[in-house]
C-alpha cells in the first residue's frame, strides 16, 4: 500500500475513535483531492461551487466518521461520501451537472516556443470535449481510476458497483479519449497538419492496462 494512503488510514481509524487531533492529518492529505474530484466533475471555473461542495464533504466525513470501519479503505470511503454530496448537489440544482475537462495536463511551460503552446492546448480540448461526451458512470469511473489514483476495488466500493463493471467503464472511457486523439491526427485534421505528436495520449494509455476487461 502507498506510504500516503496508510498515513490516510491510520489517520482516519484515529478520527473515528474520536481522536481530534487526527484531522489535523487528514485535512492535507484530502482537501487537494476533493478538489480536483470536484473541479473534474462540477468545471474548473465554478470555484466557489467547489468550495461549498469541499466543505460539505468535510463536514460529512466529521458527521459520519464513527462509522468509519477498522481497516477499510479510507480512501473509497471518503470518495464515497464525496459522490453522495455531488448527487445531492445535482439534484438540488435540477440540471445535469456540467463536467469539466482534464486538468491533469501539465502547465505549458513560458518558454516554449508558441506552437508547442499551442498543440498542448489543442490536446486538452480534445479530451475536455470527450470528457464531456462520456456517460455519467464511464466518466466517474475514469475520473477515479486515471485521476484520482484510486484502485479499481476502491473506485467499485466507491461507486456501489463491481470490479469487473469499473473496469468495463473505464476502459470504454479510454476507448472513447483513444479515438478522439485518432480523429485529431487524421489526415486533413487540423492537429495533423500541426503535427499533432502521438505522445498525447500517454494520459490515458495507463489507464487502458488496468482497465481492460480480460478476454479470456
Amino acid at each position: 500500500m502507498r506510504e500516503p494512503e496508510t498515513d490516510l488510514n491510520v489517520a482516519m481509524e484515529r478520527y473515528a475513535n474520536g481522536d481530534e487531533a487526527a484531522f489535523r492529518v487528514l485535512y492535507p492529505l484530502l482537501y487537494p483531492r476533493f478538489v480536483s474530484y470536484f473541479c473534474r466533475m462540477v468545471g474548473r471555473r465554478d470555484a466557489a461551487q467547489v468550495s461549498d461542495l469541499v466543505q460539505e464533504t468535510f463536514l460529512r466525513v466529521h458527521r459520519a466518521r464513527s462509522l468509519f470501519e477498522k481497516d477499510a479503505s479510507a480512501l473509497a470511503w471518503v470518495y464515497t461520501i464525496a459522490r453522495n454530496v455531488l448527487t445531492d448537489q445535482i439534484r438540488r440544482q435540477k440540471v445535469r451537472t456540467k463536467y469539466a475537462g482534464d486538468l491533469n495536463a501539465e502547465p505549458v511551460d513560458q518558454t516554449a516556443n508558441v506552437e508547442s503552446q499551442v498543440l498542448a492546448m489543442e490536446t486538452a480540448r480534445i479530451v475536455e470535449r470527450a470528457l464531456a461526451s462520456m456517460p455519467d458512470a464511464q466518466r466517474e469511473a475514469f475520473v477515479l481510476v486515471r485521476y484520482e489514483g484510486l484502485s479499481i476495488k476502491e473506485a467499485a466500493q466507491s461507486l456501489g458497483a463491481t470490479e469487473t463493471a469499473v473496469k468495463l467503464r473505464a476502459f470504454r472511457a479510454y476507448e472513447i479519449l483513444r479515438n478522439a486523439l485518432a480523429r485529431a491526427h487524421a489526415p486533413g485534421t487540423i492537429s495533423s497538419k500541426k503535427n499533432l505528436k502521438p505522445s498525447a495520449t500517454s494520459s490515458v494509455e495507463s489507464t487502458r492496462a488496468s482497465s481492460e476487461p480480460n478476454k479470456s
